[in-house]
Parts: structure tokens; C-alpha cells; sequence
């Protein structure tokens, strides 16, 4: 099965010059995207829950090939703090679903200050469900325990593996039979790169961890100077040097990565 290989979100202005053209510019960016990536992050998703036509309308836009991860809204998981989940899940899924068979997993990402609740992670878990799979960032100490990686397990629910500065801030359990990975931010040069050695690495941990035959999805979250898109690709090619398949990631000419002459 593919590791999909992607970017946390694709609308961002730095990107014009370095991956969209400057002139003519496309007319519709996640079209372009799309014919490069096989797979996206909505993080728009976290600040504004798009009604259920916007997600409709992005399924439209890309081949029958792509996936949508969506990141679920703030209200979820930083104003309600995964208290009385029903509502809002309902309501994440009613319009999330409109991307028909491109949605993929949903992402939990909760506070950095939200302390362990087994209770409300269990009340969260079991409201999507067990045909939605569910990844959950914990940006909290307290989360690692073994009971909260045996609830995890037992939703079949993936503990997102997030790295921040070429760290990774997170244990590298294995809860389910597919993963999920965030990057953050490397220390290369230019930063937030990653650089093609400390790719290289992750791909290898992540190849031990979950072997070649679960799905996993990989997104860049460190989109300034288009580190996230030329990661992207190293990521992609270290995986596939290991005998990975990964999904496409561009071209390394399409992307200028730096500072961009006047």
C-alpha cells in the first residue's frame, strides 16, 4: 500500500514564484497541486469548518487518485476540549463526507496545554466511529501512557508521530494498522528545511515501524520558504530507495526553495 506524500494545506502566498507560476498564474491552485501531489492536508478546516458544497467542490477540482486528510475545527478540540463530542463530530462528518471516496483520515490536534482525559478521548473516539479513521497529535506529556496507547489500539485510532526541529516530539507507537506523520519544521538550511539526509532517516523509521504494506500519510506543515514542498519530495524518494511505493511529490525544478530575487 502508498505512503501519500503531502503538504499541510496548498494555498499560501510565499508559494507564488516558487511552486505556482508567477506568470500566467493558475487559474485554480488545487488543481495544479493535484497534478503534482496525490494528497493534501486541509488545516483550513481547523480555524473555519467549510459548509458541505466547499468540500464538494474540492473533490470536483482533483483526480479520481487524491486523498483529503481533514483536520478537525478548534471548537472540537481546543474550545470544547473534546467535551460532549457528538455535536460537533456530526457536523464535521456531514460536510467532510461530500468529498465522497478522495476523504481520507481526520486529525485530531489538541492544545498544547490539554492534559491527559482517557474519558473524553474515549467519548471522542467512539463518536466518529470505526468506519473514519482518526489520527490524534497530543501535544501534551501527560498523553503517553500505556493506557492511553491501548484505547488508541483498541479504536484502531493512529497516534499521529509529530516532529518539530528535526525532533520527534512524540513515541513512535504503532496503534493501528495504518499511520500517520506530521513535520513541523527542520533545521536546514534555508529554515524550516528538513534536508534530504534527515528524510532519509525518518523514511527509514518509519519503514521499521509500520513495514511496506500499511497505508500511511505524511504532510509537511513547514510551508515557509517551500520547505514543505521539496521535503515533500525527499521524503518521497528516500521511501521509495527502501522499497516503498509513495505517491507523487512533483518535480524538484518546479520548486525554488529560499529567498526569492526582486
Amino acid at each position: 500500500m502508498p505512503i501519500y506524500v503531502g503538504t499541510s494545506g496548498w494555498e499560501y502566498k510565499h508559494w507564488l514564484g516558487r511552486f505556482y507560476p508567477r506568470n500566467p498564474k493558475p487559474a485554480d491552485d488545487l488543481a495544479f497541486y493535484a497534478a503534482r501531489f496525490q494528497t493534501v492536508e486541509i488545516n483550513y478546516s481547523f480555524y473555519r469548518l467549510p459548509d458541505a458544497e466547499t468540500f464538494a467542490a474540492w473533490a470536483r477540482r482533483v483526480p479520481d487518485d487524491f486523498i483529503f486528510a481533514v483536520k478537525a475545527s478548534r471548537y472540537l478540540t481546543h474550545l470544547k476540549r473534546l467535551a460532549d463530542p457528538e455535536e460537533p463530530v456530526e457536523r464535521l462528518l456531514s460536510r467532510a463526507r461530500r468529498l465522497g471516496p478522495k476523504m481520507g483520515p481526520v486529525l485530531l490536534q489538541l492544545p498544547p496545554d490539554m492534559r491527559c482525559d482517557i474519558d473524553r478521548l474515549h467519548c471522542v473516539l467512539s463518536a466518529f466511529g470505526r468506519d473514519v479513521h482518526v489520527a490524534v497529535e497530543f501535544r501534551h506529556e501527560s498523553w503517553f501512557t500505556e493506557e492511553v496507547c491501548t484505547l488508541l489500539a483498541s479504536h484502531n485510532a493512529a497516534l499521529c508521530w509529530a516532529d518539530r526541529w528535526a525532533t520527534l516530539q512524540t513515541p513512535t507507537w504503532t496503534t493501528s494498522d495504518w499511520g500517520y506523520v506530521r513535520f513541523h519544521g527542520g533545521r536546514a538550511a534555508p529554515e524550516p528545511c528538513y534536508g534530504p539526509s534527515t528524510m532519509a532517516d525518518r523514511a527509514r523509521l518509519v519503514a521499521d515501524a509500520y513495514g511496506p504494506d500499511a497505508d500511511l500519510f505524511v504532510y509537511f506543515n513547514n510551508d515557509p520558504e517551500a520547505c514543505a514542498l521539496i521535503d515533500a519530495y525527499h521524503f518521497a524518494g528516500a521511501a521509495r530507495r527502501i522499497g516503498l511505493h509513495s505517491t507523487r511529490t512533483g518535480e524538484p525544478w518546479e520548486i525554488r526553495v529560499g529567498a526569492l530575487k526582486p
